[in-house]
């Protein structure tokens, strides 16, 4: 009986949960359209220039003095509102896209994106992942947008004819600073710190992932096999096996994965769901191995490294335009 009632009871805290949440949407959508509307206001009058930045300050100032409560309204602020509305008033694909998203993390993204691919990038995944600003200011910082790209542009053939869509998805290189580790350290350290901070490490690799267990056991005839960490992607609805390695990237490697790729999808992978996905992650990786290692390989499979540092964003950001300049060559 009293099961029944604290089911009854969830129902009813899950509406009030539901409604709070679908408030604050509404408020945060009606503060974004304000600024919007300000900064439009006040884009015009300067363009046209009726105002100068004196004017600016002097609105600041009166503003205060009439609503002296009322926060957030500085002379900087409003010059943020407008440099706010101009990077997006011509932007029909992201400008209704602003409004989805907290006012902080649009300031977050405004003043570190460079193009209005690396806007799209982060307007969308705050949306989706629902980012507080201390998780997205980590993932500008760690230079996500840019290990995304590369990731896409050496994805094999293979994983992209998977019936799911993998983009935006994986990464070129993972960033593992909130491990702590040790420049040398073992694949037992390395797994054990991840677990202690699965939720730094989900963050990281994406929060649609769900944890399913550590060497994850598959029995192939009468012998077991350890798969190192084993997870769930909701939107792919696939199995994700990760494998870990300390050492730089060799094609045997890929061998052994791509055994427990065919072992889960006979054995483990419901009939609904899509073929299992493996991720080697390593601490270094050649790509030009890698590319002769996947050009052949017939299992969708990322070859990734990572790092116990954070990479340098302009280091990233080189590594992508020699990509672009290669393709621009090849057309």
């Amino acid at each position: 009986m009293q099961k029944l009632i604290n089911s009854q009871f969830s129902q009813v805290l899950s509406q009030i949960q539901q409604a709070k949440h679908k408030a604050y949407q509404q408020i945060n959508t009606t503060l974004v359209e304000l600024y919007w509307n300000i900064g439009e206001y006040i884009s015009e009058q300067v363009t046209s220039k009726a105002w100068g930045k004196s004017v600016v300050e002097d609105l600041a100032a009166f503003i205060k003095n009439q609503e002296p409560n009322l926060q957030g309204f500085t002379a900087r602020n409003l010059w943020r509102m407008k440099q706010f509305y101009e990077t997006y008033n011509d932007k029909e694909k992201l400008s209704p896209l602003v409004t989805q998203i907290s006012w902080t993390n649009n300031l977050l993204i405004i003043a570190a994106a460079k193009t209005d691919e690396e806007r799209e990038f982060y307007l969308r995944l705050s949306k989706k992942e629902n980012y507080s600003k201390r998780e997205l200011e980590r993932q500008i910082a760690s230079g996500l947008f840019e290990r995304t790209l590369l990731a896409e542009n050496k994805l094999s053939n293979t994983l992209k004819q998977l019936p799911q869509q993998p983009k935006h998805i994986f990464r070129d290189s993972y960033a593992l600073e909130f491990l702590g580790l040790p420049q040398q350290h073992s694949e037992l350290d390395l797994q054990h710190a991840l677990l202690h901070s699965l939720k730094d490490f989900i963050l990281e690799i994406g929060k649609d992932f769900c944890f399913v267990g550590q060497e994850y056991k598959v029995q192939v005839g009468d012998t077991d096999f350890s798969i190192d960490l084993l997870f769930y992607h909701r939107d792919l609805q696939c199995l994700v096996a990760f494998e870990l390695k300390t050492t730089a990237f060799k094609p045997a490697d890929l061998g052994q994965l791509e055994f427990y790729l065919e072992a889960l999808d006979r054995d483990v992978k419901k009939s609904h769901e899509n073929p299992s996905i493996g991720i080697l992650l390593c601490r270094k990786k050649n790509d030009e191995i890698v590319k002769y290692a996947l050009n052949r390989s017939l299992s969708p499979t990322v070859i990734a490294e990572y790092e116990t540092k954070l990479i340098p964003k302009e280091l990233l950001r080189n590594k992508l335009n020699e990509i672009y300049r290669v393709l621009e060559s090849e057309t």
